[in-house]
């Protein structure tokens, strides 16, 4: 009876962390891209790359949001309230894992492109220090799906 409720719940906070991690991301560095391109218009293409990588942890929330979904089976038997703890818990651990990387992609992509403005050299470690940040959201996909295969 109540499986299918955390289920949902497991799909509302895998969408709803993930999305507000990416937009935070986005906002933070977008204003950092606004900073930089009063100093160097040229590299505005270069500056976009962590606003990419913040919406990429939004994606990864709509992954497991689509497949915890496609997993629910409310009125059926099946659908065992365990299933429904353990779907809560691969979105809990997958929205707050991609929240924790938006701010970090964000936080860093705004200091990154700023240090790009004044030094174009600070490029590759920029895109370094993105990738880290960012796979933050890979692993909590990760370890949501696990939980969820379990």
């Amino acid at each position: 009876m109540y499986g299918p409720l955390f289920g949902t719940l497991g799909v509302t906070f895998s969408m709803a962390f993930a999305a507000a991690g990416a937009a935070y991301g986005t906002a933070k560095a977008g204003t950092g891209i606004a900073m930089m391109s009063m100093r160097r218009p040229d590299m505005f293409m270069k500056g976009i790359i962590p606003v990419v990588m913040a919406g990429v942890n939004a994606i990864y929330g709509l992954v497991l949001s689509v497949i915890i979904s496609g997993r629910i089976q409310p009125g059926g038997k099946d659908y065992t309230i365990n299933d429904g703890f353990a779907h809560c818990m691969a979105g809990l651990v997958c929205g707050l894992c991609s929240l924790g990387g938006g701010y970090a992609v964000g936080d860093s992509g705004y200091d990154g492109v700023i240090a790009l403005s004044q030094q174009p050299k600070m490029f590759i470690g920029m895109i370094l220090i993105q990738a880290f940040a960012s796979v933050l959201g890979l692993y909590g996909l990760i370890v949501g799906l696990t939980l969820m295969a379990g």
